[in-house]
C-alpha cells in the first residue's frame, strides 16, 4: 500500500511573510481558495480581536460567518486576537490506498494554508486551513514548547447553518449503561430546532450531521478527522438558536465502568495539534456519500506491512441465537462460513466456556475459517493486561476482536483507541469497536481498524419498538452521514422476524449489506435461512465484496432513496433501496454500467416481500424500468450467461 503521499508543489507566495500587529478591522480577512470545486474559507478578525470564519461555494454561503478560539485554563484565545503570520500557499497531494472503500485508491490535492494569531499577553494559535474538491477544514494548533499539561475549558467554534436548510441530525444520547453509542435515529430537523423523541435522555447532537443549505442546492456534512489521544471526541450543543451549532466536549460522566479521572477537557502538554473540524460540501447528496476528505486529512497508514489484512464476510450467531451460546452452535456457524466461502466468523459473548468445552476456535482454523471473538472494553483498557490478552488470543490462532461497551467520547478513550489498534496490528489481529463513537479516519491511520457499530443497526429488531416503522428511512439517511465516518458494523440480512416485526422487505434488508461499507460484513440471521435462499441468492453472497474498486452514485436522496453502482475487480452490481411508504418508479440506462457484461440479473420481491426472493435474467438494453416496493429493494449484478 501507497499511504500518504505528500508532496510540496512550487509554494505559491514564497516570500510573502508578513507581521502583522494592531490591524483595522477591514484588513484582517483572511482566506483560501481550493483550485478545484470552488471551495472557500474566509478568515476575519473583528474590532474586539474574536475570529470568525466563513465557507462558500461558488460564492454562495454554506456556512455564514461563525466563531472560532479556544479558552484554556492559562490563556484565552476567544477576543484580543491579532495577526502574526500568514504562511504560503502549499499545494498537498493525498494518494493512497484504503482496506476498506468505496474506492480502491484515493488521489487528492488540497490547498494549505496556515495563519497565526497572538492573544493579549503575547501566546500563540495557529490556525490550519484545508480547501479541497469535496470540502474545507481547519484546526488549532499550539506551536509551543512546553511540557507543562494546558487544557481547553470551552471551544468556541461553531457552524452557522441557514435558517432554511433541513437537516439530518442524531441525538448525542447523555451517558447510561449503553450510551454514549451512536445508536438513536436521524431526524430530520430545521436549524434551531430542539431534540425531541430521542431514544434515550441526551445533551446534544452527533456528529456527522448533515444539511440542505442554498434553497436545495448544496449539502454540507460536519464531521471530525484525526481525533487521537490529545484530544476527546466532540459533538454539537443542543441549543442552536438561530442556526449556529457549536463544539462540545464528551461529558464528565461518560466513564461506564472503564476508570476514568473527573476532568473531561481536552488536556496536553505543548506542542498541542487538534482534530481537524471538517466541512464537506456537495452540490448532490451522492458527492457527501462518495467523499474521503475525513480519512484524507487522518495521518497516514502507521503498518508497513499490510498484507495479513483481509477484508471479507463473516457469520455470526448472536442475532438469530442470542441465548445460546454451545459449542454445536459456534461450530455450525462455522460450517456455515465455511460453505459460503465467508473468510470469517464471529464468536460473541459466552464463547471463551465454548472454546474451553469444544474448542470451537480450532475448529474454526482448521476449516479455513477466520476466528473473530467478542471482548469486553474494560478488560482492554489497561495497556500491559491488553497486550498480554491480545498475546494470547493470536496463539489460539484467534485473528480479530469485537470489543464493547466503551460508551464514552473521552479522551482517554480516544487515547486508548490508538494503543489498542496499534497493539492488535503487532499480533495481527483486525479490530471491530462496538458500543463506541463514530470513526474519524482511523482505518487510513490503522488499516487493521475494520469496523465499528455506533449505528443504530438490525439489532434493534430486539430492543426499540420504533425501529421497523423507521428503518427503511434510516437506511437512506445513514450511508450520507454515519458511513462517510467510516467503515459501519451494521449487521446486515436479518430475516428472522424477531420481538418487534420487520416491515422492510427481504431484497431491502440483502441490499444494505452492499450499500454500507464494511470490512467485515457480520451477516445476521440463521443457518437455517442461509441454506433455504435460492440459488442466485446464495451465489450472490459468495461472491459479494467486502470493500470496493469504484462506486458511483446514481440516485441520492437522504430518506427517501438510494442506488449505487459498486465495482470490484471483475464484479459489477447496481444496488438500491426504498426508504419511504410509497411505491417509486426506478429507470436506469444499463449500458453505461455493463461494460464486458451481456445480461443482468436482477434479485427483487418474491410472493412474500417479507420473506422471499424473485431472481430473473435478462439481456442488456439501454433502459430498465422498475417499481421500488414500499420499504423494498432490488440488485443487479452483470453476468455473461
Amino acid at each position: 500500500m501507497r499511504n500518504g503521499l505528500i508532496y510540496k508543489i512550487l509554494p505559491v507566495l514564497a516570500s510573502a511573510i508578513f507581521l502583522f500587529s494592531g490591524f483595522k478591522a477591514a484588513s484582517q480577512s483572511l482566506s483560501l481558495s481550493s483550485k478545484l470545486g470552488s471551495n472557500k474559507i474566509t478568515l476575519s478578525l473583528t474590532k474586539n480581536g474574536e475570529l470568525q470564519y466563513r465557507v462558500t461555494h461558488r460564492d454562495k454561503i454554506i456556512i455564514a460567518d461563525s466563531p472560532l478560539g479556544l479558552n484554556g485554563d492559562d490563556q484565552n484565545f476567544t477576543s484580543g486576537l491579532s495577526l502574526v503570520h500568514v504562511s504560503p500557499i502549499d499545494v498537498r497531494r493525498e494518494k493512497y490506498e484504503l482496506k476498506v472503500s468505496n474506492f480502491k485508491t484515493i488521489n487528492h490535492v488540497f490547498d494549505t494554508k496556515s495563519i497565526t494569531f497572538k492573544n493579549r499577553s503575547g501566546a500563540l494559535m495557529i490556525i490550519d486551513l484545508v480547501t479541497g474538491k469535496e470540502g474545507v477544514a481547519f484546526r488549532y494548533r499550539f506551536p509551543d514548547q512546553d511540557k507543562k499539561i494546558r487544557v481547553i475549558n470551552t471551544e468556541s467554534t461553531g457552524f452557522q447553518i441557514e435558517k432554511n436548510a433541513k437537516g439530518w441530525f442524531q441525538p448525542y444520547n447523555k451517558a447510561g449503561k449503553v450510551t454514549p453509542g451512536y445508536e438513536d435515529f436521524y431526524l430530520n430537523i430545521h436549524p434551531g430546532d430542539s431534540i425531541r423523541n430521542p431514544r434515550n435522555p441526551s445533551v446534544g447532537w452527533c456528529m456527522p450531521a448533515l444539511f440542505q443549505v442554498n434553497e436545495g442546492k448544496n449539502w454540507v456534512l460536519l464531521a471530525e478527522s484525526a481525533t487521537d489521544g490529545s484530544f476527546p471526541g466532540c459533538h454539537l450543543q443542543p441549543d442552536s438558536k438561530g442556526g449556529l451549532y457549536k463544539i462540545a466536549f464528551a461529558e464528565q460522566d461518560e466513564k461506564y465502568t472503564l476508570p476514568l479521572g473527573d476532568n473531561n477537557h481536552p488536556a496536553s502538554n505543548l506542542p498541542w495539534t487538534m482534530p481537524w473540524r471538517v466541512i464537506i460540501i456537495g452540490d448532490q447528496a451522492g458527492d457527501i456519500l462518495l467523499s474521503s476528505l475525513i480519512t484524507d486529512l487522518a495521518p497516514a497508514s502507521k503498518l508497513d506491512d499490510t498484507s495479513w489484512i483481509e477484508p471479507g464476510k463473516a457469520t455470526w450467531s448472536w442475532w438469530s441465537h442470542p441465548e445460546d451460546r454451545s459449542p454445536e452452535t459456534y461450530n455450525a456457524f462455522t460450517d456455515l462460513a465455511a460453505s459460503f466461502g465467508f473468510g470469517y466468523t464471529l464468536f460473541d459473548a459466552g464463547w471463551e466456556k465454548a472454546n474451553t468445552e469444544g474448542g470451537i476456535i480450532a475448529k474454526a482454523t482448521a476449516k479455513g475459517v477466520k476466528p473473530m471473538v467478542w471482548a469486553y472494553s474494560a478488560a482492554y483498557f489497561d495497556p500491559e493486561k491488553r497486550k498480554m490478552k491480545f498475546k494470547e488470543l493470536a496463539a489460539m490462532g484467534v485473528k480479530g476482536v469485537k470489543i464493547d461497551f466503551w460508551c464514552s467520547d473521552r479522551q482517554e478513550v480516544m487515547a486508548c483507541f490508538q494503543s489498542l489498534f496499534e497493539d492488535a496490528a503487532k499480533e495481527h489481529l483486525l479490530v471491530n469497536l462496538h458500543g463506541t463513537t463514530v470513526p474519524r479516519g482511523w482505518h487510513r491511520t490503522w488499516p487493521n481498524f475494520m469496523t465499528a457499530e455506533a449505528v443504530l443497526g438490525t439489532e434493534h429488531y430486539f430492543y426499540e419498538p420504533r425501529y421497523p416503522d423507521l428503518a427503511a428511512e434510516q437506511n437512506t439517511v445513514l450511508p450520507f452521514t454515519r458511513n462517510v465516518a467510516g467503515p459501519t458494523d451494521y449487521t446486515p440480512f436479518a430475516l428472522t422476524i424477531r420481538k418487534y416485526p420487520r416491515l422492510n422487505t427481504a431484497v431491502h434488508e440483502l441490499a444494505t449489506a452492499m450499500i454500507y461499507t464494511s470490512g467485515i460484513i457480520n451477516f445476521a440471521d440463521s443457518k437455517e435461512i442461509f441454506d433455504s435462499l435460492p440459488v442466485p441468492v446464495r451465489h450472490l453472497l459468495k461472491d459479494m465484496p467486502a470493500t470496493w474498486d469504484k462506486t458511483e452514485s446514481i440516485v441520492a436522496e437522504p430518506g427517501e432513496q438510494i442506488i449505487l453502482s459498486r465495482q470490484k475487480e471483475g464484479l459489477s452490481y447496481i444496488v438500491g433501496i426504498n426508504g419511504t411508504n410509497k411505491v417509486v418508479p426506478v429507470e436506469l440506462n444499463l449500458v453505461k454500467y455493463a461494460k464486458g457484461f451481456s445480461n443482468f440479473r436482477v434479485i427483487t420481491e418474491g410472493e412474500n416481500p417479507l420473506m422471499t426472493f424473485k431472481t430473473e435474467t435478462y439481456p442488456i438494453t439501454s433502459n430498465w424500468q422498475y417499481a421500488f416496493a414500499p420499504k423494498g429493494g432490488f440488485i443487479i449484478q452483470f453476468i455473461n450467461e
